[in-house]
This record gives structure tokens, C-alpha cells and sequence, in this order.
């Protein structure tokens, strides 16, 4: 899997990069309604690998802001993938998404790691 990344005028970025673990989204910036395309092209292109992996990180530390529209977007995610086989981690999330995360009670829905895998060696 190539890294790509998809990113936003108004400065989120998502992107997509292959680690020991599988395809890993790294998101920066602020998630609201206007930038959950841009996530959602990221999410899919994870997804559309075939076989599909069986797990799929998204890492938070980026993100400085996420509104019900971005949370709405991972849980639609969670459960297209899961028809795919895959699992849905979230990582690292900033103290603000965290928050977010706790005050929904999403960090009981997904998985939250607290480290991301290195990249996958070329080759």
C-alpha cells in the first residue's frame, strides 16, 4: 500500500501509510462536517485492499478539534468495515478528541491503543 494522503484546504489531513500492523490513517488538523470527505476517501482506500486487513488504525494525535460529524464518520467507518473482517482501532487521541470520545461513550465502542506501529519495511 502506497502512503497517500488527502488533505484539506482548511488543513486536515488524513493520511494513509502501511505499518507492521496493517493500514494506519494518521489525521490532523480540525474534523467537522466540511473535512469528513476527506477522511472518508482515506477510510476507504484503507479499505479497499484486497484481502481486506483485519485491522485498521486511525490515529488521532493529530487532531486539534472533532465535532459529531467526524465522530458520526468513524462509527459509520466501524461498521462498514466490520463487514469487510476488519477491526477498527482508534490510537493516540488528542485531549480534546478523547473527550469527545468519553463524554459519547465511543471509547467503549472502539478499541483506543496508545501506540501506533512503525512503518512497514519497503520491499
Amino acid at each position: 500500500m502506497d502512503t497517500s494522503e488527502h488533505q484539506h484546504e482548511d488543513g486536515f489531513a488524513a493520511v494513509l501509510r502501511d505499518s507492521l500492523a496493517g493500514p494506519v490513517i494518521e489525521c490532523s488538523g480540525e474534523l467537522d462536517l466540511d473535512q469528513v470527505p476527506v477522511l472518508h476517501a482515506a477510510l476507504h482506500r484503507a479499505l479497499a485492499v484486497r484481502p481486506a486487513p483485519p485491522m485498521l488504525l486511525v490515529d488521532l494525535a493529530g487532531l486539534t478539534f472533532m465535532d459529531s460529524s467526524g465522530l458520526n464518520e468513524l462509527l459509520r467507518l466501524r461498521i462498514e468495515a466490520a463487514r469487510h473482517g476488519t477491526a477498527v482501532h482508534l490510537a493516540r487521541p488528542s485531549r480534546p478528541v478523547a473527550r469527545v470520545l468519553k463524554i459519547t461513550g465511543a471509547d467503549r465502542v472502539f478499541p483506543v491503543d496508545s501506540d501506533v506501529p512503525g512503518p512497514r519495511a519497503a520491499g
